[in-house]
């Protein structure tokens, strides 16, 4: 009998983990359509108005910018929480001792994660389009496409790394959930920027990757005469975050459960909402 490829084994796996986020609604709720409930809020409450200095409406900046945060809870938040409680109750020590490559099975949640997101932002763009007048421009498509899976792929390698390092699923959900939160308001994601914010601002938003994954991605939906440079150095910045995080994570996985903690957690208990 002929044996699977590793492609094989790596697409059945990502299905696995696809057919197991969807059977958890509150996951799929606060990933996929709590972002969008949030875009839908604020478009209603700040109505479609020109932003002047950006030349852009409320509804082309938060559309964007939303579907960043979608992608990045279907990848750094989803998969730092979800590996972490299978740690917890045992199920990473389990497929440890199968035949399955270890590569096999912690990619197949990264492309699963992406796969995700990549549906999380089409939605999301697909609503500002339909309903809130969200405009795309042809020449700016193929820049999206590469911004978006360098992002998914750089914060799905930090998801990764919370899991690692942090000792059991609680710590992981509080982790995660304590980065994002606020790197999302002060990254431009729920608040839109003044036009001359506070050095010390500007200098924590450069520093950690979101904002390097909201601002190129947002640019791209900004009309020609408005639209900034291309930033390469978001990209690279990415990149660069993202390849640190994959050696981290590496060097310090964890496939057995910490023998300091609570040992196995019913995830159906003790799991909190990716939110």
């Amino acid at each position: 009998m002929k044996r699977p490829s590793a492609l094989s084994l790596l697409w059945y796996q990502a299905v696995y983990e696809w057919r197991i986020f969807w059977r958890t609604p509150i996951s799929a709720f606060f990933t996929i359509f709590f972002p969008l409930l949030i875009y839908v809020v604020f478009s209603a409450v700040f109505g479609n108005q020109d932003i002047d200095y950006l030349g852009i409406t409320t509804a082309q900046f938060y559309a964007p910018s939303l579907a960043v945060f979608s992608a990045v809870s279907a990848t750094y938040t989803n998969i730092s929480i979800t590996t972490a409680y299978q740690r917890d109750e045992g199920i990473l020590k389990r497929v440890r001792g199968t035949p399955l490559p270890a590569w096999i099975f912690l990619g197949g949640k990264i492309l699963s994660s992406i796969m995700i997101a990549l549906i999380g932002t089409l939605i999301m763009l697909a609503v500002g389009a339909g309903f809130f007048g969200l405009q795309f421009y042809a020449e700016t498509v193929a820049i999206l496409v590469v911004v978006f899976f360098v992002g998914v792929a750089a914060f799905a390698s930090l998801g990764l790394l919370v899991a690692a390092v942090a000792p059991s699923g609680q710590a992981a959900t509080a982790i995660a959930n304590a980065t994002l939160l606020p790197l999302a308001f002060v990254s431009g994601v729920f608040i839109i920027p003044g036009e001359d914010p506070p050095a010390w601002l500007d200098a924590v938003s450069n520093f950690f990757p979101l904002s390097h994954f909201v601002e190129p991605f947002r640019a791209a939906f900004t009309p020609p005469v408005m639209r900034p440079d291309i930033q390469w150095t978001d990209l690279a910045y990415l990149v660069l975050w993202g390849f640190v995080a994959l050696v981290l994570a590496i060097r310090w996985f964890r496939w057995e459960p910490s023998t300091g903690g609570g040992g196995r957690t019913s995830r159906r208990k003790a799991e909190p909402a990716a939110g």
